[in-house]
């Protein structure tokens, strides 16, 4: 089976509704950064800032993997595959391509 053209065409065009992921990772690299002990905050304040820090730490490297994710499939965008299940070859429906453009499975083989 193979994906039909509008269905490509639609997913390659389309602008994605979250900042762009390089702008995300900088961000988060930014958000990241240890907080000195010569801050004049308090005890509570360094445990949240803290805590902070590993949740963005954990964004970092979520955004930095779907950044990853999304170079590897860009050069597939134009190949006839594109669009189409790595696993059982039936096309990814155009939903999840919008949402998840670096996903290689359909819904079914994604479980």
């Amino acid at each position: 089976m193979k994906c039909n053209s509008t269905t490509k065409e639609s997913a390659a065009t389309s602008k994605p509704k979250s900042p762009r992921p390089r702008k995300k990772i900088e961000g988060y690299r930014e958000m990241s950064q240890p907080i000195g002990p010569d801050n004049a905050i308090g005890r509570l304040s360094r445990m949240d800032a803290i805590v902070n820090s590993s949740v963005v730490e954990t964004a970092l490297r979520e955004a930095e993997q779907k950044l990853s994710n999304l170079k590897s499939m860009l050069p597939k965008v134009g190949d006839p595959s594109f669009g189409l299940c790595q696993r059982c070859g039936n096309p990814i429906p155009l939903r999840r391509l919008m949402l998840l453009p670096q996903s290689p499975f359909c819904m079914g083989c994604a479980k």
